[in-house]
């Protein structure tokens, strides 16, 4: 299995080389604007590189099934969906109706649903209906991959975040005994880390430089919650505790309600951009787009290890499920407080600040 790691790392490289080439002949770029403050066009292909080396992959290397039809085929549809909202800029409500239309192939087809919530509530597993469940695998669907679409605003952002969700769930997959799944996984990982340097400049420089594009932050979220309802729903694979699905996406998924939430309240569409995302705030106080990076992926890492140790170790479901509450309490009202937090910082450390720009 060590040559499939090795082949679709170089796959990646090779697929990543060829497709910047077609995206800067066909116009599939990046141009800076208001809220992008790259330099010159940059390529929008890395999902789609990411996606092709993957597929070469998986045909070469694992033994095909109805399972990995599906997933392949359904993520080929998004990576086109995104590849025309990158081109074209569609409508959000375009946007959700596809994603939703795959949630529904993935429990009519797949048989994938959320039906089996856990123990949430203490001594009562929580077990959802068909219709009840139907609904739920929907919004978490399209909820996961809007996430991870929303967090990819700095370089190397969305590929940090991604590995660090799959190599945890590589984890838990090896540890329960499901080395295929552990090895798809790994492999996702391994075909990211190609993309990541050329994204942060390394080591061809900011001229090689390629960014995700909707395709890829489409394909990385659905891949996400594919694994995820996998690992926690199927009698046959289970590997961890729903629950645990949580602090394995925790920052995605903490960004993107508190981003939500705040443009409701401001009485703006929730799906309309704007700069209040963390790791916008985090350059705002000072840090570096490296230092953001670093620190992101370091509490996304935190979050996943507390986790998994919590899920290994039998803590109550009920308990980690509080815990994440609270964790979102917390990071609710500091980034909802952020101007002042930010304040003071910059006066402990003697910086001169613009927090107005924070607050508003």
């Amino acid at each position: 299995m060590n040559n499939a790691y090795l082949f679709v790392f170089i796959m990646s490289f090779i697929t990543l080389f060829v497709m910047r080439k077609v995206a800067k002949k066909i116009g599939l770029v990046d141009k800076p604007n208001a809220r992008k403050h790259h330099k010159g066009v940059v390529p929008l292909v890395g999902g789609i590189s990411i996606y092709l080396a993957l597929l070469a992959s998986f045909t070469l290397f694992l033994p095909m099934s109805l399972n990995l039809q599906l997933y392949l085929g359904c993520s080929a549809i998004l990576i086109v969906l995104g590849a025309l909202d990158d081109f074209l800029d569609l409508s959000f409500k375009i946007r959700l109706i596809v994603q939703a239309g795959i949630s529904l192939a993935m429990i009519w087809i797949g048989g994938h649903s959320l039906h089996h919530l856990g123990f949430l509530m203490g001594s009562d597993t929580i077990v959802l209906n068909e219709a009840a469940g139907a609904v739920i695998t929907v919004i978490a669907v399209v909820a996961a991959i809007n996430a991870f679409n929303m967090v990819d605003g700095i370089d190397g952002l969305l590929g940090g975040l991604a590995s660090v969700t799959f190599t945890a769930l590589g984890i838990v997959f090896y540890i329960s005994g499901n080395e295929y799944l552990a090895t798809i996984c790994l492999l996702i990982v391994t075909a990211l880390i190609p993309y990541i340097l050329l994204n942060l400049g390394f080591p061809l420089g900011r001229r090689f430089k390629i960014f995700m594009g909707d395709a890829g932050s489409m394909f990385i979220g659905f891949s996400v919650i594919w694994m995820l309802i996998r690992g926690t729903q199927e009698v046959d694979i289970i590997a961890f505790k729903p629950v645990t699905a949580l602090w394995l996406i925790a920052i995605p998924l903490m960004d993107m309600a508190t981003i939500m939430i705040r443009r409701i309240r401001k009485g703006h569409s929730p799906f309309k951009p704007d700069r209040e995302h963390l790791h916008h705030i985090c350059e705002r106080m000072g840090l570096s787009s490296l230092m953001t990076l670093f620190v992101i992926c370091l509490l996304a890492s935190i979050c996943a290890a507390v986790g998994i140790v919590a899920d290994l170790n039998g803590v109550a479901e009920s308990t980690m499920f509080v815990a994440f509450l609270i964790m979102f309490v917390v990071y609710f009202t500091a980034i909802s407080h952020i101007w002042r937090i930010t304040t003071w910082v910059n006066k402990l450390f003697g910086r001169q600040e613009n927090t107005q720009q924070i607050h508003q």
